[in-house]
């Protein structure tokens, strides 16, 4: 087994050492850079604006990062009157240790139809705001489902994904050179720019390599963009030990 990791940042690269302690090859290749949001600056008015009580989410490491550095420089804490909830584990874990808040996560299902099965989801979510930390772009459904719930929903770009166009048909056409059969894609985002950044004549290849994702809906998008069912790998969960062990079980 030869692995394409195309995680963003350092948990790509993470996730490639652990391969390499099991003595798999792997390349960490990610598709974007992240840099700072468009609306990072408005943090600070938004989040004094909540009222005692209502939610932030935090949907990613990156979210947590750039809004934490942002609070940070003007001295501006993450309040403790209000209901901080992420997608996963990891990024609860994260955001808990960066807010110093206690951070409610799904436990069985690490996605919006997890999140909205929490206990603090449930109830009357009328006069609630959620606070959405994200990037320029991201599922709606959560957001949807709150707000037929009667949450007011305000969703705030704490970071941009820049894709990588300048040579990446090349870099993709090397991992098939180097023998990659497997590849782990962590969002639906980095399925479709997978697919699109990869010349006609290697699409065959591509859509003959094992594909690891992290949920059933971005398994779904990578059938309907051209893989097998038979072909793809749902990880239990996003974190990295979850994703080993998931291509170990090949």
């Amino acid at each position: 087994m030869n692995v394409l990791i195309t995680r963003p940042d350092e948990r790509g690269q993470q996730l490639v050492e652990l391969l390499a302690k099991e003595q798999i090859f792997a390349i960490h290749q990610p598709l974007f850079s992240v840099v700072a949001g468009r609306e990072l600056p408005l943090l600070p008015s938004t989040v004094s604006g909540l009222k005692a009580g209502d939610f932030l989410f935090a949907v990613s490491k990156n979210a947590v990062d750039f809004a934490h550095q942002t609070l940070t420089e003007i001295g501006f804490g993450w309040r403790s009157d209000l209901q901080y909830i992420a997608v996963g584990q990891a990024t609860a874990s994260y955001l808990a240790s960066h807010a110093m808040q206690a951070v409610c996560y799904p436990l069985k299902f690490a996605n919006s139809e997890g999140l909205l099965e929490l206990p603090e989801m449930q109830q009357n979510l009328q006069g609630k705001t959620i606070l959405i930390l994200r990037a320029e772009s991201g599922r709606e459904y959560f957001a949807e489902q709150a707000k037929q719930r009667g949450a007011e929903v305000k969703v705030l770009e704490c970071y941009q994904r820049i894709p990588f166009t300048q040579d990446m048909s090349d870099k993709i056409s090397l991992a098939k050179r180097a023998g990659i059969d497997t590849i782990v894609a962590t969002s639906s985002d980095i399925v479709s720019m997978l697919v699109a950044q990869t010349r006609e004549e290697d699409r065959e290849w591509l859509f003959q390599c094992r594909l690891v994702v992290v949920s059933p809906r971005i398994a779904k998008d990578a059938q309907q963009l051209g893989w097998q069912t038979k072909a793809i790998d749902i990880s239990e969960k996003a974190d990295n030990h979850s994703l080993l062990n998931t291509l170990l079980k090949s």
